[in-house]
């Protein structure tokens, strides 16, 4: 007996582009994998790292915005990262039931030996693509960004 499935019957004008930015992604970030577990973070704390590098301190309703990590799931990863001694996290004096994430001496030094490595494979990437398609990409994903946000949100479920 069979176990293969029927093609769905279902049609599509488009293209999977879900499916296409995360295979995109994958391919991109699997050049910058062995970077980060050789310096022992994972891809959701570096997100944080260089989010809070460029931005400064920040709430962790802010961080979930800008890195796209759920809520519970950063709840969890503060906490690491906190343990490790790669954030801190304050109460802010105005308002007790906020918090304002920043940066430790740990992590900026972290992220100080990390830069070289992770340039380099920056320098490999647009060595391969060229700088011209290079440019452009952050171009067209700047504007992709920019003209998603002028977009309503979702009805909920």
């Amino acid at each position: 007996m069979s176990t293969k499935r029927a093609p769905s019957t279902a049609t599509f004008r488009h293209r999977n582009l879900p499916l296409l930015l995360l295979q995109a992604r994958e391919s991109v970030i699997a050049h910058f994998r062995p970077v980060l577990n050789r310096h022992g973070v994972t891809e959701q704390q570096w997100r944080i790292v260089r989010a809070l590098l460029e931005r400064g301190a920040l709430e962790p309703r802010q961080i979930v915005e800008v890195c796209r990590i759920s809520s519970p799931s950063l709840a969890g990863v503060l906490a690491r990262m906190d343990e490790l001694g790669l954030v801190k996290r304050e109460r802010l004096a105005q308002d007790q039931r906020r918090l304002l994430v920043s940066l430790t001496a740990k992590s900026r030094a972290l992220a100080a030996s990390m830069a070289p490595q992770i340039e380099a494979v920056y320098d490999g990437i647009e060595a391969h693509i060229g700088p011209e398609f290079t440019g452009r990409f952050y171009a067209v994903l700047d504007e992709l960004i920019g003209l998603m946000a002028e977009l309503p949100p979702p009805e909920p479920e």
